[in-house]
């Protein structure tokens, strides 16, 4: 078997920071419930974002960050697989691979702990700037190859 392209390690890492996310989420969200005396048993499934409110605001983001680690990522899963199957696995498109699973790391972290908007949104703009240009890429390389 041929040498995996490097895309695959940001993917990874982006899939794993995720799961991290996942545990942060309960690990706080738990232990909130329990002190409002929220119980799971017997509980029955609402709408999303049932727990703002009603849990610290501070608990909930670590879930608002996990839910976003759903969101756009995807797309960005699915232009690192398209560059990787269009042999377009570049250099420059591993750097901004890794640059958009940094920020979005920074996103978390600031949306988790501190969630300041401002630094939210500029982190989530230089994100979505990383994923625009692999996107580029990925039509460039797909015109000039057929």
């Amino acid at each position: 078997m041929d040498d995996p392209s490097p895309m695959l390690r940001p993917i990874i890492a982006l899939v794993a920071w995720t799961l991290v996310m996942q545990i942060w989420m309960y690990l706080t969200r738990f232990p909130a419930m329990r002190r409002k005396g929220i119980s799971l048993k017997g509980r029955v499934g609402g709408r999303p974002g049932q727990l703002d409110g009603v849990v610290e605001d501070e608990v909930q983001w670590k879930a608002h960050n996990y839910n976003h680690l759903l969101e756009q990522p995807t797309l960005f899963y699915a232009i690192c697989f398209a560059l990787i199957l269009m042999n377009a696995d570049y250099r420059i498109n591993l750097i901004l691979a890794w640059a958009y699973v940094a920020i979005r790391i920074a996103h978390s972290l600031v949306q988790a702990t501190v969630n300041v908007i401002r630094i939210r949104f500029a982190l989530f703009t230089l994100a979505s700037l990383c994923l625009l240009a692999l996107t580029v890429h990925a039509a460039v390389h797909l015109l000039h190859h057929h």
